[in-house]
């Protein structure tokens, strides 16, 4: 675009000089009309006309040479887009593809995310469904104690406790004053001691709290729901479930619902104050672990405690007899070496001084054989010098 403006300012200049040139020559010839003779050239001169012509001549080339690089340029321009065209091409597939790609997973997914909706919705209305039938199951007081008896017996599970060795389930007793009971649960602890567990609960004022559709009603089915859970306490304390000479001076109250016992706790906090005055322990699912923990501990801590004392007593009676071994080993001991001396003296001072008096007797029956004029030594006859020889280690052996 620059240098077709520049051919075109040039063209124009051209052309301006060219009118130029033009006028004065005409001017001149206007002057010089009344003196010259002979006729009147018509147009510009020759030298105007070449230059003109040369003019027009190096405008053409010009314009050839414009064109030319424009023409240049423009094939180079083309041969940019094309290239460019090309690569927007490519891309172009590119995204198709991925665009397509993107379309089936989005189907697919969308697909697998219908399904697990439609599952989804199918699991909300079983759990609608096994909610209700929960709730109705609920409202049965012997389904409610069952429910929270199972509940019960889970955590029992999951803290190692065996039904029979750690604890045993509805077994009747007899209070301090008479009145019988049967609590739920029984743990079994030392020295013959135990500890009772009652795990009924009302939950029909609570149920009727969680349906309320009013603020009114919701209210008195909460102060409904404290004074049965009141109620509930009173009972419990009145079966004499501690007092007795075997039992520990608590009693549990097992509560199956976490939400529950986070709704007393909450609305009214001086119930459980007032339950642990009447030495009654309000246990939800969590807490009864812990406190089925403590328990186990604490026997396990009376087992090995006991034990210890046991082996203590063991020991002590080992010590015993081991000091009545040694003395008797050193009685034994110092028997054994007056005998050794008493052999050692036998061998040695008693057998020297016996074969100096055998030697003696000898050389007397010598003496006497020669005067006889018999053989003093005739073959197979021992000495009594021999003779002791022979004897005295074995009469010292029998001693």
């Amino acid at each position: 675009m620059v240098l077709m403006g520049a051919f075109v300012g040039i063209l124009v200049a051209a052309v301006v000089v060219l009118l130029v040139a033009l006028a004065r020559a005409n001017r001149r010839s206007r002057r010089r009309g009344p003196l010259t003779e002979g006729p009147v050239t018509e147009g510009p001169p020759d030298g105007m006309r070449q230059a003109v012509e040369h003019l027009v001549r190096m405008n053409r080339e010009m314009l050839d040479a414009q064109q030319r690089l424009s023409t240049q340029q423009l094939a180079g321009e083309r041969d940019v887009v094309d290239r460019q065209v090309g690569a927007m091409r490519t891309e172009l597939a590119r995204l198709t593809d991925l665009l397509v790609s993107v379309e089936a997973e989005r189907r697919e997914q969308s697909g697998a995310l219908s399904a697990q909706l439609a599952e989804a919705g199918r699991n909300t209305r079983a759990l609608a469904e096994s909610t209700q039938s929960l709730r109705e199951a609920l409202s049965s007081t012997t389904a409610r104690g069952q429910w929270g008896e199972r509940m019960a017996d889970d955590v029992l599970r999951l803290a190692g406790f065996v039904d029979g060795v750690n604890y045993r389930r509805h077994v009747s007793i007899t209070g301090a004053g008479g009145s019988a009971g049967v609590p739920d649960y029984t743990f079994l602890l030392p020295d013959g001691l135990c500890l009772h567990m009652d795990v009924k609960f009302p939950l029909n004022n609570y149920l009727r709290y969680l349906d309320a559709t009013s603020d009114v009603e919701r209210e008195r089915m909460r102060r409904e729901f404290l004074k049965d859970v009141r109620l509930r306490l009173k009972e419990v304390t009145t079966r004499e479930y501690v007092g007795g000479d075997d039992t520990v001076d608590c009693v549990l109250l097992f509560i199956p619902n976490e939400q529950v016992y986070a709704f007393i706790q909450e609305h009214d906090r001086t119930l459980l104050d007032d339950a642990l005055r009447d030495k009654v322990v309000f246990c939800s699912p969590l807490t009864l672990y812990a406190v089925l923990a403590v328990i186990r501990q604490a026997v396990d801590n009376f087992r090995l405690s006991r034990a210890s004392h046991e082996i203590l007593t063991r020991l002590q009676a080992f010590r015993k007899q081991w000091d009545r071994f040694v003395e008797q080993m050193d009685k034994a001991g110092r028997a054994v070496r007056a005998a050794g001396n008493a052999f050692d003296e036998l061998e040695g001072t008693r057998r020297r001084q016996l074969d100096r008096e055998l030697d003696r007797i000898d050389d007397l029956h010598r003496r006497s054989a020669l005067e006889d004029g018999a053989d003093p030594n005739p073959s197979g006859v021992v000495g009594v010098a021999g003779m002791a020889g022979e004897v005295m280690p074995k009469l010292a052996l029998e001693a």
